[in-house]
């Protein structure tokens, strides 16, 4: 059955005008009155647990899709720990791949970051534009892996502001949960051992955990210098040399999976 997320308050009985992404959908799929559709909201209205609901296609018009909203069904597919990926922005459509695959892995937000050594550069208009295409991507793979919960795709910062910002919630106790950077320093212990010992030391396997992953060439030594003196340690994939886009992914499928 086609899934269409609708970021509006759902209410069983109910007539709605989907909204025009998902009223473009449906009509590319050729769908007509008395067609059943999910749609899902991430909390907003009846539930907030988020869930699905049954939809009915009742009209169809020449660029508006009117439909009756039915039963509420309070099915998650979320994983049970919060994982927030912060990514040093991969060059060309890479981001874009790497925005569809940890929608589907289950990621809770993405936060876009330009180092140093960060061959994509965005400001302005041209930052809002890619963010607002970033979401529609995530939009589009929580309608396709059947995800009820879009993650966040944040706004794009400098990795100096955003550490900047980072210490001054950890100076007021705000940053909950594990922060983990993926280091190529000596010492660092494996994904899994950092995480493992931190949730035994915390009697929780499911905190949040925020993972910090450069770009292509890495951090440079300043920006992990920051990183770590925000409170985050550093851990390891393995001695294998990943692409950025994919080291991040299998931190996330680790994490998740």
């Amino acid at each position: 059955m086609p899934r269409f997320y609708c970021p509006t308050p759902l209410i069983p009985g109910s007539l709605l005008d989907l909204p025009a992404g998902a009223a473009r959908h449906v009509q590319v799929l050729r769908l007509q009155p008395g067609d059943v559709i999910t749609l899902f909201n991430g909390g907003a209205g009846i539930s907030s647990s988020g869930g699905e609901f049954d939809a009915t296609v009742t009209q169809m018009g020449r660029s508006h899709v009117q439909v009756q909203v039915e039963r509420h069904h309070a099915v998650e597919r979320e994983a049970l720990r919060a994982v927030h990926l912060v990514v040093g922005m991969p060059a060309n459509d890479r981001m874009d791949w790497l925005v569809e695959k940890a929608t589907e892995l289950g990621v809770a937000s993405l936060q876009p970051l330009m180092t140093e050594r960060s061959v994509l550069k965005l400001v302005g208009d041209r930052a809002d534009k890619k963010v607002a295409h970033w979401q529609s991507v995530a939009i589009s793979a929580c309608e396709q892996c059947g995800g009820n919960r879009v993650p966040v795709i944040h706004e794009v910062m400098s990795l100096g502001a955003w550490t900047k910002a980072r210490s001054a919630q950890r100076a007021l106790g705000t940053n909950a949960g594990q922060s983990l950077l993926l280091s190529l320093r000596p010492g660092s212990r494996s994904l899994r051992e950092a995480v493992r010992h931190e949730d035994q030391a915390a009697g929780n396997s499911t905190g949040p955990i925020t993972f910090l992953s450069g770009p292509e060439g890495g951090l440079s030594p300043a920006e992990e210098e920051a990183a770590l003196a925000c409170g985050f340690a550093p851990v390891t994939l393995g001695p294998r040399v990943l692409r950025s886009e994919t080291a991040a992914l299998v931190a996330l499928a680790a994490l998740l999976v």
